[in-house]
């Protein structure tokens, strides 16, 4: 799979906001992932922004990131993909198993930018959260896409979908280091490959379609979980262009969405490093919008 925005841009540990207009992070890797059709509460942010220094007129359509809808009207995705744009960006979210082949498909028929946006995905509000991008303890790299009735009404109709399940309060605390280890981890997203080496360096490609792959538990901090992604460990992983897409974790048979993916080794070889949903930051924030458990 590909990683996000951030995932694409930064490496490990780094922590920062992408610059507006950058091209989409990357995606699950190659090794030991799988298509993801029935997994359609993960999709992808689309975002139409302003190339050509007149806001009015947003002109670039694109896939930027990943999320999941944790209940009817919210997309969870992270904060590093809905900041720093252009005036007039807008969001759209896609829960089409192949966001790529869909815009493609569009943009062959000359459709404008907006239509190419309505077509492909279902236009939300952004909300970030305020306290972004923190600090190395606690980024606050947490945003959602909201929708309202009518918004909602249409994904629905459009992907019918189940909303995934967030964690309780301290939940992964709670299961501890060695439950987490036993337990199955997949990671699921939008993102690009890991990295090709070639005469001019490293390139990712592919990206656009929902992938989804086992990763392997490595150590849980404050607000983060680490997580393995080595091929030789039999575990796939996430690239640039998951970023905000989910990691779950299965407990007692349930699937529930542990965090969500922000970054890792540039190459994406090694290490994926996603935002725990169970902390006080987290649930402070999704609070204003869902339901939690």
């Amino acid at each position: 799979m590909r990683r996000t925005a951030l995932l694409s841009t930064l490496t490990a540990g780094a922590l920062a906001a992408v610059l507006a207009g950058a091209g989409p992070a990357s995606a699950i890797n190659t090794y030991h992932a799988q298509p993801a059709p029935e997994r359609t509460e993960v999709g992808a942010l689309v975002v139409q922004w302003d190339n050509d220094l007149d806001p009015a007129t947003p002109d670039v359509v694109d896939w930027y990131c990943t999320g999941t809808m944790v209940d009817r009207n919210t997309f969870l995705t992270a904060a590093h993909c809905t900041t720093d744009w252009a005036p007039g960006v807008r969001f759209y979210v896609s829960l089409a198993q192949n966001v790529q082949a869909e815009l493609d498909a569009a943009k062959a028929k000359g459709l404008s930018p907006a239509a190419v946006a309505a077509k492909v995905g279902v236009e939300g509000t952004e909300h970030t959260s305020p306290d972004y991008p923190g600090n190395s303890a606690d980024s606050h790299d947490i945003g959602v896409i909201e929708f309202g009735d009518a918004g909602a009404a249409t994904l629905a109709e459009r992907w019918p979908f189940t909303p995934a399940v967030l964690p309780s309060a301290g939940q992964l605390d709670a299961l501890g280091s060695r439950a987490l280890d036993a337990a199955r981890w997949e990671v699921m997203g939008y993102g690009t490959e890991e990295a090709l080496r070639g005469p001019g360096g490293h390139t990712h490609p592919g990206g656009g379609a929902r992938m989804k792959a086992d990763v392997g538990f490595d150590a849980l901090n404050k607000t983060w979980v680490r997580l393995a992604m080595n091929e030789s460990r039999g575990y796939g992983g996430a690239c640039y262009g998951d970023s905000g897409g989910p990691n779950f974790v299965t407990v007692e048979g349930r699937r529930i969405l542990a965090a969500t993916t922000i970054t890792g080794d540039s190459p994406c070889y090694a290490t994926n490093v996603v935002y725990r949903m169970d902390t006080d930051s987290a649930r402070g924030f999704l609070d204003d919008f869902v339901d939690l458990p």
